[in-house]
């Protein structure tokens, strides 16, 4: 096999270990809210997680893939160095991240990473601004609509509810919360593996001439253009994500599932729904945007719909302050390893 194949196959690699990282990374999106009211067990709650990531494979469409692969970076400027940097950049960044227990965003990571090694390479002109529009706003959107579902649900339901007891009360929504625990690693899986997805596919249409005359298991990595996902792609990038979030992050669970407000299975209830909702609104969109914003939204809109004070503002300030920074500083990551490899 020539090398110039095995460096693909490397990068093809890399962007399943970023995947296997974004899982891992954002587990606590999925399971901190299930594990905060104590509904499940932290090892419960990951493999209840880890499913419901991969069976997102057989339920949601690639939109966000062919907006990744696509939409953001002029297709004559991807090559298989731009997408190592990226990849590189981006997975710097988690880790960094999830060392000080940051729930930062792995998707806006990538993205970062994506523009830029595209930017190292050939300029601001590399990028399509255009195409930039839907996760610059799924960045402002996503965690307000998450903050204000959470917050509808939670005073919707307690006007409902209100002359109910507490302790049927209690018992219902723990079951309830299984499956909004369930749905909401579905619209995470959905989401983000198939930002993985697309930077696969991207990486093969820059590279279709090495595999033009393939036989054997190579045909299947021939793609003339980014218009589909091979289905080998998404169940790699599914099984990744899934395997991710089975190995769970606690680090950040404290943060997501404690330290901004008190959770209840209630109130856990309606932040997951409501997060999972704008996800799923999203992904069906093809808007890649942030699962930990969202999530991070809605728990703070249902601890707002209690009172404000409810809500730890000194902590949600400082992860507001970890997204601004993930896009410049995994795109200068990112712009940094591609020089780097340039020099190879």
């Amino acid at each position: 096999m020539p090398d110039s194949i095995s460096f693909v196959l490397l990068i093809v690699a890399v962007a399943l270990v970023f995947d296997f990282i974004n899982g891992f990374h954002d587990s606590a999106n999925s399971i901190a809210t299930v594990v905060s009211t104590r509904v499940l067990s932290p090892g419960v709650a990951v493999a209840w997680a880890a499913f419901f990531n991969f069976i997102a494979a057989f339920t949601i469409g690639t939109a966000v893939a062919k907006t990744i692969s696509k939409g953001l970076v002029d297709p004559a400027i991807v090559d298989p160095t731009v997408v190592l940097a990226a990849l590189l950049g981006a997975i710097v960044w988690n880790l960094v991240t999830w060392y000080v227990g940051l729930p930062s965003s792995s998707s806006h990571a990538l993205l970062g990473g994506f523009a830029g090694a595209a930017i190292a390479k050939a300029g601001i002109g590399a990028l399509i601004l255009s195409g930039w529009v839907k996760p610059i706003l799924g960045i402002v959107i996503s965690p307000f609509l998450g903050a204000v579902l959470g917050l509808a649900l939670t005073v919707g339901f307690s006007w409902l509810l209100y002359k109910r007891t507490a302790r049927p009360l209690d018992r219902l929504f723990r079951r309830l919360q299984l499956v909004s625990a369930g749905l909401y690693s579905l619209s995470h899986g959905a989401n983000d593996a198939q930002k993985t997805m697309g930077i696969i596919v991207g990486l093969l249409v820059s590279a279709q001439h090495l595999f033009k005359d393939a036989t054997g298991w190579q045909r299947y990595l021939y793609l003339p253009t980014a218009d589909h996902v091979p289905l080998w792609v998404e169940l790699s990038a599914y099984s990744a994500i899934a395997m991710g979030t089975a190995m769970g992050g606690w680090r950040i669970v404290k943060t997501m599932g404690s330290k901004i407000t008190k959770l209840t299975p209630f109130s856990g209830f309606c932040a997951e729904t409501g997060g999972a909702v704008t996800i799923l609104l999203a992904s069906v969109l093809g808007v890649p945007v942030s699962t930990t914003h969202t999530i991070t939204g809605a728990i703070v809109g249902v601890g707002a719909a209690r009172r404000l004070g409810a809500v730890r503002w000194g902590v949600a300030g400082r992860i507001v302050w970890a997204w601004i920074l993930t896009i410049p500083l995994s795109a200068a990551v990112a712009a940094i390893v591609y020089l780097l490899l340039q020099l190879r």
